[in-house]
């Protein structure tokens, strides 16, 4: 099992867990996931992560009622449908044991449509919520050194970058989810329908999510009604690069 986790340290998208205050020492960061996001007391099922900041933290951008709907309410109900689906004997037999994200994805488009969907929402919603900070200097918020020099040699410039990730994040049909990935040596901006995402064997395109944006009408409705584009603007004001550099050298 401990192997299994290692490999997938490597193939997955990395929570920015340290603004939690967890220990990392003699641990990957998704040893450090799961016990966060898992209750062996309470027969292994999984449950729902705190948020690492406050539900107005994230105003004006993000307003305070959206993300304790969003988070208790939304991402609440994907946890609660995966253990569910879990108890399900055709995803026991697909998924085997343990049941970790890993070896849910690798099966994703063979096990129910209820699990994928509700485990692609437990997990992306894990890591949306880490690659968001509270109050940064909008001015200041850019990427750090190695990403940024990644994002100029594929995308020409951050400029460019944000204009094609935004285009993308705002043409997604219905809901869905926005993503920067690693694929090999290259960024690459991709997006997912529904709570599908990189990791998924059914992926239009697979790779290491290092950016993730969340374009479902439950994450802006209430602020911004139809106006995804103002959402997606607003967004880069609280996009927490650090994490984001956690999933690239992770």
């Amino acid at each position: 099992m401990e192997n299994n986790r290692r490999d997938f340290l490597k193939k997955g998208a990395l929570l920015g867990l340290t603004s939690l205050g967890l220990t990392l020492v003699g641990k990957t960061r998704i040893d450090a996931i799961e016990d966060l996001i898992e209750k062996a007391s309470d027969g292994g099922k999984y449950t729902l992560p705190a948020l690492p900041y406050a539900y107005d933290a994230l105003e004006p951008f993000i307003d305070k009622m959206t993300m304790e709907i969003h988070h208790t309410k939304h991402h609440q109900a994907y946890v609660d449908k995966m253990n569910a689906e879990l108890n399900n004997p055709e995803n026991i037999k697909l998924i085997g044991s343990p049941q970790t994200f890993e070896a849910i994805f690798k099966v994703a488009s063979k096990v129910t449509p209820a699990l994928r969907n509700n485990a692609g929402g437990h997990y992306n919603h894990s890591m949306f919520w880490q690659l968001m900070k509270p109050n940064p200097k909008a001015d200041e918020n850019k990427p750090t050194e190695k990403l940024a020099q990644l994002i100029a040699r594929d995308f020409k410039s951050f400029d460019d970058f944000k204009k094609e990730f935004s285009e993308k994040a705002l043409k997604i049909f219905g809901s869905g989810w926005c993503w920067l990935i690693l694929q090999k040596d290259t960024l690459k901006i991709i997006t997912t329908p529904n709570q599908d995402n990189p990791l998924m064997d059914n992926a239009p395109e697979q790779g290491k999510p290092i950016l993730a944006l969340d374009v479902w009408e439950h994450a802006y409705y209430l602020k911004y009604q139809n106006k995804r584009v103002d959402y997606i603007n607003n967004w880069w004001n609280v996009v927490n690069w650090n994490t984001a550099a956690n999933h690239l050298n992770g």
